[in-house]
């Protein structure tokens, strides 16, 4: 069985290990409401591709 020369240090495991990184929302201008969003998520006025998905302020009451 092979056996390695050298034991592995702690940083190279991890460094080894990892595949974490910072990745950027996707953020995108939506004409009918005027206000920026996340892509494929509903704005905050409840419109989603420039359609009203729901009403906003029947909910508040």
């Amino acid at each position: 069985m092979a056996v390695p020369a050298r034991r592995t240090s702690k940083a190279k495991k991890r460094l080894r290990r990892t595949h974490n990184k910072v990745v950027k929302p996707e953020i995108s201008f939506d004409e009918s409401t005027g206000e920026y969003r996340r892509s494929h998520h509903v704005s905050l006025k409840g419109y989603y591709k420039g359609r009203q998905i729901f009403d906003r302020s029947k909910e508040a009451k």
